[in-house]
């Protein structure tokens, strides 16, 4: 009797209690991005402990008893807005918002003064919401793990790694001809003739907000994709008005235990050097620069500034900038063993120890304007400039050739090159909500890239004989052994995207379930390259001085014309540029209908149809003139499908259909050379055709966590190849190797929040882990080379694995974060990568593939906001300094060894 006394008491006691409240419900909008849905915003009653957070589809609900309250609306980086709100018994209220960026400013060691959608935990309700299979890196994250431009940043998602030495990706396997650069949606063109895409390490992190990895094809990019489409989010600053400025110096482990660091002579320390050969080099000896080498002081270092700020103009205009100056440089050195031309019994024919000293330099500058004109309309102007440079010093002594160059050692080959890229941007973009079934999307851009390599320098000597290996005078086995070499590119191009959506038929809440996309995409593409060598020809006739290595100008002077030693000629006899031009035109229309068929299903089917046109002339010493033409109608279909298990889960898949393109560098019959490796153009060369299939499932635990798990399936038609061709020199040439290649294979990717104490001195410990397995392989087939080129290659193997693809990827990260107030944290990170042997090189004439051995590397990084105006930064990447190797199989001999040396920074922040 008692016990039913107490349960009726608690009984009357919550009923009362449930019937003394009211609630409180809505919807909060983004006012700068046309009214969009704002999940993840705070709505809490002041003065109390009450308060949640929007949803995904930015509604929430609040219970209260009876009372008047101030309820408050906020969202990191926007503005914070309050209203009274009187809550009556029984009663519902509903109340809507739309908030704009504001003034508030973060409090996260990582980013300050930041649009929200720079965080992590943005971009991961992104990836939810969305139909396709997305993938980015927000420029909260990157700052966490310490990178510093876009090719580092990409190699910390799943199954993506850079190519050691240069700025190149490869995605699943897939190199640089697979692979796409956009920025803000729009096409950036390439800063090399060798490549397809723009090197991505020559963007610094400041000025993205973050970067969209898609490895399936969206009908709304262009179709030359097979790997994964790379674009590049540039900033957009809200909030009032920041300014700050900062400075870092480091060092590299290897280059501070040179006791001198060389570099050629004529490159400046800025990296805007641009030299160029005598008007008449012919008759008297007239170069402006020295062959001697100098001394430099190997110290990184790097400044910035950077500011924003917003106006509001009329009564729903805002008008926001964002400007950003930046310089940094760097020096490495590299020692090893470099051997080439390895024969089938493993005999090396040149075979080398090396040093190598590398200076290279970015400048950018950034700005771009923001325009919300109202709530419908908007517009974006983002202008871009960088500067950046390479030079390199290499100094190589052995066996230059072991039939009649220094055979038993003691040869001496030099070669000194700066390479500049200066790439200007420019885009205008807006965004139209004509009704609210119709939105007009569209942008425009004009991007010019000048290349250049002003003055490379090589030599060649040799000892006066076997006996005397140290004693050196010039070899005169053929005249390009001793040059100067001069290379321009330039690359402009207009590019444009057109898109309407129109959605239809509303559900029962009034959210639309069908939306028609149509559009148009162009792209017009204009290149021009021209290369000047000069040869310093021996004269055979004469006996030959001895050559000073730290006097080289001692030989290379009108002295020694006036003594007939040599004399300067070119291929043509004058100052005719060899060249190719070219030009590529594709206009592209795509259309597709997303349908939402339940709450729980949506499918996307789209198809996109290019025109593509590529022509091509050229003047050059292997075909003193030739033009080529490609022509094609591209037709690609593609579909995304999403099913959301429950609010938590989804299950996605895509399939598309896609080609790739040969460029322009691939089928100009032109000869570039390196030390150890001549690449020279294939005229017959023709596109790829390629199948693409994603499965992915995705589970959200918490908002800033993530755990999923992709199987991805790849089928190249006719693949694309570098191969060693039959040529006296063992040229390197491109080719469609074979009929087919396939890649099959399986991602895995988890965040994890350890721990997390939400207080006024927050603590978090956070993990990061993602993994990439493949299997791939591709068919090698001579008779076909040889049936459709002028080529003869001779495939070792009758498959093999697709160069660049390793068969494991493994990236992991653990961050630890501490905040003692307001103005004082401290951040730490530790990120580790991997990747297993890869495919460098495919091999031929009974000689094994080049192979890039596993490496391992592990980077820590630390940061603390010291006040409100100051934040301290302290990196050291490649911690383990791992060998890099790369052999030839078959035969099992080393073709490169060397290592990097750790990189150590200091960083000073000023925020005013």
């Amino acid at each position: 009797m008692k016990l039913k006394l107490i349960v009726t008491f608690l009984l009357i006691t919550v009923i009362g209690f449930a019937q003394n409240k009211g609630t409180i419900t809505g919807s909060l909008t983004d006012k700068d991005l046309n009214n969009e849905s704002l999940p993840f915003a705070n709505v809490v009653l002041k003065g109390t402990s009450i308060g949640v957070t929007t949803d995904e589809t930015g509604k929430y609900s609040i219970s209260a008893e009876s009372g008047t309250y101030t309820i408050q609306f906020s969202f990191l980086g926007y503005e914070t807005i309050e209203e009274k709100v009187e809550v009556k018994a029984g009663e519902t209220v509903t109340i809507n918002k739309a908030l704009g960026s504001g003034s508030y400013q973060l409090k996260d060691v990582v980013i300050q003064n930041t649009v929200s959608r720079e965080k992590e935990t943005t971009l991961l309700m992104e990836q939810k919401k969305a139909v396709e299979i997305k993938q980015s890196i927000g420029a909260q994250e990157m700052s966490r793990k310490g990178v510093t431009d876009v090719a580092s940043a990409v190699t910390k998602t799943t199954g993506i790694t850079k190519q050691e030495g240069s700025g190149n990706i490869y995605v699943r396997g897939l190199g640089d001809r697979y692979n796409s650069t956009t920025m803000n949606g729009l096409p950036l063109p390439s800063n090399n003739p060798s490549k397809k895409n723009i090197k991505l390490d020559i963007f610094t992190t400041d000025i993205v907000e973050s970067i969209g990895i898609d490895k399936t094809f969206n009908y709304k990019n262009f179709g030359d994709f097979a790997g994964a489409n790379i674009d590049i989010v540039s900033k957009n600053y809200k909030g009032k008005g920041m300014f700050e400025a900062g400075f870092e110096v480091g060092m590299n482990t290897l280059v501070i235990s040179q006791s001198d660091f060389y570099l050629q002579d004529g490159p400046n320390f800025t990296g805007f050097t641009n030299n160029t050969y005598p008007s008449d080099p012919f008759s008297s000896y007239s170069f402006n620069t020295s062959w001697n080498k100098e001394r430099k002081t190997p110290v990184n270092n790097s400044v910035f500034l950077r500011g924003g700020d917003t106006y509001t103009i009329g009564e729903n205009g805002k008008l926001g900038f964002f400007a950003n100056a930046s310089f940094e440089n760097e020096y490495t050195f590299r020692e090893g063993i470099s051997n080439s031309s390895i024969n089938a019994q493993g005999v090396p024919r040149r075979s080398f120890t090396f040093e190598s000293f590398n200076y290279n330099t970015n400048t950018t500058l950034m700005g771009n304007i923001n325009y919300k004109i109202n709530a419908k309309n908007s517009l974006r102007f983002n202008t871009m400039l960088i500067n950046s440079s390479s030079q390199k010093h290499d100094e190589y002594i052995g066996v230059i050739d072991i039939f009649d160059a220094a055979t038993e050692g003691g040869g001496f080959v030099r070669r000194s090159n700066f390479d500049r890229t200066t790439l200007n941007v420019n885009q205008l973009l807006g965004d139209h909500k004509l009704t609210d079934k119709i939105n007009f999307n569209w942008g425009v851009s004009y991007n010019t890239v000048d290349n250049i390599v002003p003055d490379r320098m090589f030599n060649t000597f040799i000892p006066i004989d076997d006996n005397n290996i140290s004693v050196l005078q010039i070899s005169n086995n053929n005249s390009s052994e001793n040059h100067r070499y001069y290379q321009e590119l330039n690359d402009d191009e207009l590019a444009a995207n057109f898109a309407v959506d129109y959605k239809f038929k509303k559900d029962t809440e009034g959210e639309y379930k069908g939306k028609v996309t149509l559009g148009y995409s162009g792209r017009f593409k204009t290149v021009g390259f021209e290369a000047v060598q000069l040869n310093f020809n021996v004269n055979q006739l004469v006996t030959q001085p001895v050559i000073d290595l730290n006097n080289i100008d001692g030989y290379f002077n009108q002295n020694s014309i006036d003594a007939t030693y040599f004399e300067i000629t070119s291929f043509n006899g004058g100052l005719t540029p060899q060249t190719f031009d070219g030009e590529q035109n594709i206009h592209a229309g795509f259309g597709a209908i997303e349908y939402q068929f339940s709450p729980k299903l949506t499918v996307i089917v789209g198809t996109r149809v290019e025109s593509v046109y590529q022509y091509l002339e050229w003047y050059t010493n292997l075909n003193p003139n030739g033009e080529s033409t490609y022509e094609k109608i591209e037709v690609m279909p593609s579909t995304s499908i999403k099913y959301a298990l429950n609010d938590k889960q989804n299950l996605k898949f895509a399939a598309s259909k896609t080609y790739t393109m040969p460029q322009f560098k691939e089928r100009a019959p032109f000869q570039f050379e390196d030390v150890n490796e001549n690449f020279v153009g294939n005229p017959d060369l023709y596109a790829s055709t390629d199948y693409n299939v994603d499965l992915k499932w995705e589970f959200f635990p918490k908002t800033s966590e993530l755990i999923s798990v992709t199987a991805f399936g790849k089928y190249i038609q006719n693949p694309i190849n570098e191969a060693t061709i039959a040529s006296a020199a063992n040229d390197i040439s491109y080719v469609n190797t074979g009929d087919k290649a396939i890649a099959i294979g399986g991602e895995f990717e988890i965040k994890k929040v350890l721990f997390e104490v939400d207080s006024d001195n927050k603590e978090s410990l956070t993990a990061g882990f993602n993994a990439s397995y493949m299997y791939n392989n591709q068919d090698f087939n001579s008779d076909k080379v040889i049936d459709e080129t002028d080529l003869n290659v001779f495939f070792t193997e009758k498959e093999g694995k697709l160069t660049g693809a390793s068969d494991l990827l493994l990236n992991g990260d653990v961050s630890y974060f501490k905040a003692f107030s307001n103005k004082r944290d401290f951040l730490a990170t530790v990120t580790y990568n991997y990747f297993s042997d890869r495919v460098y090189a495919i091999g031929t004439n009974a000689r094994g593939s080049l192979v890039d051995k596993a490496v391992g590397t592990l980077d820590l990084i630390l940061k603390s906001n010291v006040s409100e105006n100051i934040a301290l930064g302290l990196s050291v990447k490649n911690i383990l300094d791992p060998t890099v190797e790369r052999i030839q199989e078959t035969q099992d001999v080393i073709v490169e060894t060397y290592k990097k040396g750790m990189n150590i920074k200091f960083s000073v922040t000023y925020k005013f």
